[in-house]
């Protein structure tokens, strides 16, 4: 299955970085349709464009240990599996966040091909882009 592994380093606190990223409006190039914030067993619907179609995909929270680690993994949408692992490591500027990104398109050889053609930089953008905001937001914070 496909994974990549995204390490964003940022001037703030572990407890912060959780806080941020339980928030469904950091999420602002998808569509996310949920109340308050991500916790253990709660159900989150993100809804994007990809290749002009629209995507839908329904996460549970899996694992919940604050302020370390939150897991979601795909319920249903287009994806064969899913699973994204949000890992809050102490560093010597505050907080090391790791995300690891594991995925499985359906359609065989088609969908492997459209994983590394298109998906995995699809996914890698999407994230880096959530990351960058909780990085400005988390060290505004702090000032």
């Amino acid at each position: 299955m496909p994974e990549f592994i995204l390490e964003t380093a940022i001037d703030a606190p572990p407890e912060r970085c959780f806080a941020l990223v339980r928030d469904p409006r950091l999420h602002a190039d998808t569509i996310v349709v949920h109340e308050g914030e991500f916790g253990l067993g709660q159900r989150v619907r993100f809804e994007s464009r990809m290749l002009g179609i629209r995507q839908l995909l329904v996460v549970e929270v899996t694992e919940f240990e604050p302020p370390h680690r939150i897991t979601d993994e795909m319920v249903s949408g287009t994806f064969r599996e899913f699973r994204h692992v949000h890992e809050f490591l102490p560093h010597p500027t505050g907080t090391l966040m790791r995300d690891t990104v594991i995925w499985a398109s359906p359609l065989g050889l088609l969908g492997r091909t459209a994983d590394e053609l298109f998906l995995r930089k699809k996914l890698t953008r999407l994230i880096t882009a959530r990351n960058a905001r909780l990085k400005q937001i988390a060290e505004r914070a702090v000032a």
